[in-house]
C-alpha cells in the first residue's frame, strides 16, 4: 500500500492521525501508542520532564500535539477569569509508532453544502469600544501593544482532511497541520514559527505587519508599504524585541541575533512582515524552560507579555481554545519544532470556531483593525 493510500484508509477509519507540513510534502503520524491529555500545570511539567536521550534517532522517537492558550498561562502562573467555553482539551500529546511522508494530499470530497452563517462574538460596535478602552491602556503606559481577538462560529460538520487538502492547495503556511481525532478536528494553516530547536541552536520567526493582496500589489510594494508604515513598523520592532528578550532568557549571553530582519512572505490574500532571530541553548536549559520562556507566542499577545496576558484575559469573555497556543513535536533528543496556533478552524461537538486578532499600538485605527481580522478568518471561512 502507498503512502497516499494508507492516509485515505486512515482517514475512512476511525483511528486518529495527523499531518504536519514538512520541508518536502507532509509528515503523516499514526498509529499511537500513547495518548498523553493535558489538564493542568502539574500534568506538563511532569510531561516535559522525560529526559532526552541523544543515542535514540528514530524517527518515531518523539511526541506530537498541543498546548492550548489557557495551559500556557496556567504554566507561567497566569490564571484566566470564567469565561464562556466549549470545554475543548487543554492540550494532547500524541506518541507515534508510524511516520511517513506525502508529497501531494489531492483529496476532494463531495460535501454537502455546510454552514456559511458564521457569527461573529464581537461586532465592529463592541470591538471599537474594547479598542478605545486599550488605547487609553497604552496612553496610560500599562501595554505597548496588544491583540484583540475576534471569533467567528457556525454549527457544522466538517471533513477536515478535505478541508485541509483545499487549504494546502490554496493557501499552503510552512507551519500548516491538521488533526484528526475521534471526537474533534483541528485544520491550520499557520503561517509563524514559535521554536525551531536543533540541538544547540534554536531560532523563531515573528510575524507582525499585514497588508491585503490587491490589484499590482506584489511583495517588492508590499516591503515598500511596510518600510513607510510608522504603525507597522512599531508593532514589528517592539515585538522582535520582545522575542529577542525571550530567547535570550534561555540562551549563551550575546548568542540571540536577528538573522532576518523585516521580509516580506506571500500567501493567497495577504502579505506578511517577518524577522528570524536565532540563538544559541544555555547547557543547563531544559525543555520546560525552553516551554517557559517562549510560549505563549508574543507576536499574537502584545508587549510587555505578561502584563498584556492579564489585560486580555480580564478583557475576553470566552475561552480561546486552541488560539494562540502551539503546535508541534519534541523528540526525544530534546529537539522540538513549534508553531503558533493561528488561521485554525477547531471542529468539537459539532460546532466549528475560527478565531483571529490584529495588534492595538498608539497609532491603530480601530475600523482598519477590525476589517484586517475578517481578512484573515477569510481564507478559512471561505472553505465551507
Amino acid at each position: 500500500m502507498n503512502n497516499i493510500n494508507k492516509l485515505y484508509k486512515l482517514h475512512n477509519s476511525n483511528q486518529p492521525y495527523i499531518i504536519y507540513k514538512s520541508n518536502n510534502g507532509f509528515k503523516l503520524y499514526s498509529d499511537f501508542s500513547k495518548k498523553i491529555i493535558l489538564k493542568s500545570k502539574i500534568d506538563v511539567e511532569n510531561f516535559l520532564n522525560f529526559k532526552s536521550n541523544k543515542k535514540r534517532t528514530k524517527k518515531t522517537d518523539l511526541f506530537i500535539g498541543f498546548f492550548g492558550y489557557e495551559l500556557l498561562n496556567n504554566l507561567i502562573d497566569i490564571k484566566l477569569p470564567k469565561q464562556n467555553s466549549l470545554n475543548f482539551y487543554k492540550g494532547i500529546f500524541y506518541k507515534p509508532e508510524s511516520v511517513i511522508s506525502i508529497n501531494n494530499l489531492n483529496y476532494s470530497n463531495s460535501y454537502k453544502k455546510l454552514n456559511k452563517n458564521f457569527k461573529i462574538n464581537i461586532n465592529k460596535k463592541t470591538y471599537t469600544k474594547i479598542f478605545d478602552r486599550f488605547k487609553k491602556r497604552i496612553r496610560a503606559g500599562d501595554t505597548y501593544q496588544i491583540k484583540i481577538c475576534t471569533k467567528y462560529k457556525s454549527k457544522s460538520k466538517v471533513d477536515p482532511l478535505d478541508f485541509f487538502s483545499r487549504l494546502s492547495e490554496f493557501n499552503l503556511a510552512p507551519e500548516a497541520f491538521m488533526i484528526r481525532d475521534k471526537d474533534f478536528s483541528i485544520v491550520s494553516c499557520s503561517p509563524e514559527n514559535l521554536i525551531n530547536k536543533k540541538g544547540e541552536q534554536i531560532s523563531t520567526k515573528p510575524i507582525a505587519g499585514t497588508v491585503k493582496k490587491i490589484d499590482k500589489m506584489n511583495k517588492s510594494k508590499a516591503l515598500k508599504y511596510f518600510k513607510k508604515n510608522i504603525k507597522e513598523n512599531k508593532e514589528h520592532n517592539m515585538i522582535v524585541d520582545m522575542e529577542r528578550n525571550d530567547l535570550s532568557k534561555i540562551c549563551v549571553p550575546l548568542s540571540v541575533k536577528v538573522s532576518k530582519e523585516k521580509i516580506i512572505e506571500e500567501y493567497r490574500d495577504l502579505f506578511h512582515y517577518v524577522s528570524l532571530i536565532k540563538g544559541k541553548i544555555k547547557k543547563s536549559v531544559n525543555n520546560l524552560q525552553i516551554i517557559k520562556a517562549m510560549m505563549p507566542g508574543g507576536s499574537v499577545i502584545g508587549c510587555p507579555k505578561i502584563n498584556t496576558l492579564k489585560l486580555l484575559n480580564n478583557q475576553e469573555k470566552e475561552n480561546r481554545n486552541i488560539y494562540t497556543g502551539s503546535f508541534g513535536y519534541i523528540k526525544f533528543n530534546g529537539d522540538m519544532r513549534f508553531n503558533i496556533i493561528i488561521r485554525s478552524i477547531l471542529n468539537f461537538k459539532n460546532i466549528s470556531e475560527v478565531a483571529v486578532a490584529s495588534g492595538v499600538v498608539i497609532d491603530s485605527n480601530a475600523n482598519r483593525e477590525f476589517n484586517e481580522n475578517y481578512i484573515k478568518a477569510k481564507a478559512l471561512i471561505d472553505l465551507y
